[in-house]
This record gives structure tokens, sequence and C-alpha cells, in this order.
């Protein structure tokens, strides 16, 4: 799992099921009177049903949906992704506290604070595929290393983008042959907005990698849309979907 592959919405998502969950302690249904201060209002987890069957399902929904994206490779369950079941879940709970609210004469801040967070996290569930802004990483990609400044000996190792590389002069002696020209494309480094495949150079279609937003990859190859990129171990794929990467 990659904990940068987090997105906005996965945060609403878990923000949601934590006040779901903070209200399954709360009053469910609500008191008047002098009477109330001698009277045990029931929560939730006095009914097994609503607080098993409602309100922990909605947290485990949630749990599902984030679990569905942190995952590098689908997991199914009764055929469906995981992502698809936890949504489900929390669909189907806000659907329960919303005809629960209707039908209570008195409702208790456990059941409105609760039909509130299961609509959030129901809607987070469902936007956060279609809305971009929620697509967003949740944690912000660090910034690449600031350039070495004018005649400053630049870094070796991974991920210098056009450092030189030392010629060996040919058997015998002579002089070492110019490198053939590399066109107009320059390496740089860039971050995904949203966890990527990246496939191998061969075109096989089955991916080597994927991309995860909050990390940056050096593009070392532009091959029309595509980029080749190339992965902090070393492993170098096809990039072919570059809209509205992260140029660092």
């Amino acid at each position: 799992m990659n904990i940068r592959s987090l997105t906005r919405g996965d945060g609403v998502v878990i923000g949601a099921a934590v006040l779901l969950f903070i209200a399954s302690f709360l009053d469910f249904v609500g008191c008047s009177g002098s009477f109330c201060g001698s009277v045990d209002i029931p929560n939730a987890w006095d009914n097994l049903g609503y607080g098993i069957g409602i309100y922990l399902g909605g947290v485990i929904g949630a749990g599902l949906v984030v679990a569905g994206r942190l995952l590098p490779q689908p997991r199914k369950v009764a055929g469906l992704d995981l992502g698809q079941v936890g949504t489900a879940l929390t669909i189907a709970t806000a659907w329960i506290l919303l005809w629960s609210l209707i039908d209570s004469e008195d409702a208790g801040a456990g059941l409105i604070l609760g039909f509130l967070a299961a609509l959030v996290l129901a809607g987070a569930a469902i936007a956060t595929p279609l809305v971009p802004a929620l697509q967003a990483g949740l944690v912000p990609a660090p910034r690449p290393a600031a350039p070495q400044p004018y005649g400053g000996q630049p870094q070796a190792g991974y991920g210098y983008p056009g450092a030189p590389a030392q010629q060996q002069p040919p058997f015998g002696g002579g002089q070492p042959q110019a490198p053939a020209p590399a066109g107009d494309f320059s390496p740089f480094w860039f971050a995904v907005p949203v966890a990527r495949p990246l496939f191998a150079e061969d075109g096989s279609p089955s991916p080597i990698a994927e991309l995860a937003p909050g990390t940056w990859y050096l593009a070392v190859e532009q091959r029309g849309a595509a980029l080749v990129a190339q992965t902090q171990d070393g492993r170098r794929g096809v990039l072919q979907d570059t809209s509205g990467i992260q140029r660092g």
C-alpha cells in the first residue's frame, strides 16, 4: 500500500466515517421534560441492529472504499471490486438512517449526526471517481531538490536529468565520439495526479509498475503523447496517460 495514493475524496470518506462512528455513541432519540435526567437515553449500540448493522456497516464500507484505492491490485468480493462493495454499504447506511430520521418523532443527536455523516460519506464515495478536484492527492507531492547554483558541481546518482556521461576513448587512443543529438527533449521530473499504470517498453499489455501520486518520477524520453518514465528502483516503462501531470 502507498499512503500517498490517498486522494482528497478519500480524506472526506475517512473523516465522515470517524464522525459516523462517534455519532453511534450519542443519544439515538431525543428527550424533553424534567424526567430526562433520570432516564438512560439509548444510543445505537443499545440496538445491535443499528450499532453493528447500520453505523458500523457504514464505517466498514468507508474502509473498503479506501482500501480499494490503496491496494496495488484490485480485490474482488462476489465479483465486485472492494470499492464498489464499500460504496454500496455507505449508500445503504445513508438510506436507512434517512428513513429512520423521517420515521422518528423525536430524533436524537446520534441519529441526526449519523445521517449527515452517512450522507457525506456516500456522496464522497460516489463523487471521488467523477470529480477531478477530489482526485487530487491528499498529501501534497514533495518538490524536487532545488537546482545547483551556477558553477556548482552537479550531483551524481539517480534522478539527475542531463548529467554528462563519461566518455571512454576507443581502444588504441583517439578522441571520444560525440554523443548522438537528443533532439528537443530534456529529461524532467513529474508527478501524476492519480495512480496510473506503467507499461513495458515492448508494448506488453500488462503493467510493470504503478505510478503513485505524491512521488516524483523521471521522464527520460517522449514517444508521441506518451512518456518513457524511470522509477526510483531503476525500472523503465511507458506512461500512456500523461494528462494532468505536474512537472517539477
